[in-house]
């Protein structure tokens, strides 16, 4: 009986536990929004500063699925919206990560010995991404929130083997760079998300 007892203690306090836990999540949820509490805002395409024509949709999209998986604001056409989220994909740019060069003493089979004379290869590239993200208020275009935003992340270059030294895979170039690009978004478009709900109420 006094073992009973116990156990029904022990789960009465697990339980009362558990209620104050959702309770405090709940109200700290909805203490977050945005600045000025709007709850309607319109997320128009994203302009595009660089010649990586295509990407500003990616970021767009990003943005948008967070907003919708937090639901601390409903996206809206500009007509309906108390607020318009404009962002910028401002600049784009890439940098030789790392290389190998031609030596002359290295495996047969490998890519150093096979490369011309005097040849580098690039092996990885390292690409950078900055954007910016600015709120208004759509009954007098007040700034309410503005925040820039920057990350790097690396992909593979195409790969050159011996049968085609003197060519590599453009499409896959192409393919790795834009998917490279599009996992910056996600990530950038989760942090500025963060920042643009922070607790204001």
């Amino acid at each position: 009986m006094k073992t009973y007892s116990s156990i029904l203690l022990l789960l009465t306090a697990l339980t009362t536990s558990l209620i104050t836990s959702c309770a405090t999540y709940q109200a700290g949820f909805r203490g977050r929004g945005m600045s000025g509490g709007y709850t309607l805002v319109a997320v128009p395409v994203f302009k595009n500063m660089t010649p990586e024509t295509g990407t500003e949709v990616e970021f767009t999209n990003a943005m948008i699925r967070e907003l919708s998986r937090s639901k601390v604001a409903k996206v809206t056409d500009k007509e309906a919206s108390q607020a318009t989220l404009e962002g910028v994909v401002e600049k784009i740019s890439y940098a030789h990560e790392s290389q190998i060069k031609h030596d002359p003493t290295a495996d047969p089979l490998s890519a150093q010995r096979t490369l011309p004379s005097n040849t580098v290869l690039t092996t990885t590239y390292r690409v950078y991404v900055t954007t910016k993200l600015t709120l208004r208020r759509n009954s007098d275009q007040a700034v309410l929130w503005s925040n820039n935003f920057q990350s790097e992340r690396v992909y593979a270059a195409p790969i050159v083997t011996s049968d085609v030294i003197n060519s590599a895979n453009a499409t896959y170039n192409h393919s790795a760079r834009y998917q490279t690009i599009a996992e910056i978004a996600k990530d950038l478009m989760a942090e500025a998300h963060d920042r643009l709900v922070e607790n204001y109420w």
